[in-house]
């Protein structure tokens, strides 16, 4: 009997581990988009990064500093606060802002707070451990002229069913001159997402 019952058990576990489901993973080029869950994604904060910089970058303030000061401004990228419903990871947001800035080849990008001080640390070990040939030099600094800071909101609609949300994300940047604190720009981008439950059991 217990012969009978354990080879009936050892068949159930055979059968359970065949229909387990096996997970596909596929490579996909990451400049595609991605619309799992319709939160933001990576998607939202390239194109907005690259629209919003360019819009900035298109702008008189820019124009308007080359030809007085007869080069590129220097520009910093702060702090973009998330004030959103859901978790953002503002970084990847910012370093996309960065890369647009860089490749634009219009201002010249200085590196950000926390950059600072990690390359202060090495550059003051420098003075102590390098040689006098190869050693960086220090209160040489690039001074920014302006700083990039803003924000991103976002506005839930649910269906009172549940099968369908809205989320609305507004995207705030402002540029401003760090002496005088006059914002030379002001940039604005909405994103808004519908999403359909369609097999929603409420």
């Amino acid at each position: 009997m217990k012969t009978t019952i354990s080879l009936s058990l050892f068949v159930l576990l055979i059968i359970g581990i065949q229909c387990k489901p096996v997970n596909t993973i596929s490579r996909i080029s990451p400049d595609s988009t991605t619309e799992l869950s319709g939160k933001w994604n990576d998607t939202d904060a390239r194109l907005v990064s690259e629209e919003m910089i360019g819009d900035a970058l298109s702008n008189r303030w820019l124009s308007n500093y080359t030809e007085s000061a007869e080069k590129p401004p220097v520009v910093i990228v702060g702090t973009v606060r998330n004030e959103s419903m859901e978790h953002i990871d503002t970084e990847v947001i910012t370093k996309e802002m960065e890369r647009a800035f860089v490749n634009s080849g219009s201002v010249t990008l200085v590196a950000n707070a926390s950059e600072r001080m990690e390359i202060r640390d090495e550059r003051l070990d420098q003075q102590s451990y390098s040689s006098l040939e190869s050693m960086s030099a220090m209160a040489r600094e690039l001074g920014a002229d302006y700083m990039l800071i803003g924000n991103i909101s976002s506005i839930l609609d649910d269906a009172p069913d549940g099968r369908t949300t809205a989320i609305f994300y507004t995207v705030n940047l402002e540029l401003i001159d760090i002496e005088t604190n006059v914002k030379v720009w002001i940039g604005n981008k909405k994103i808004k997402k519908l999403i359909e439950r369609r097999n929603y059991r409420g």
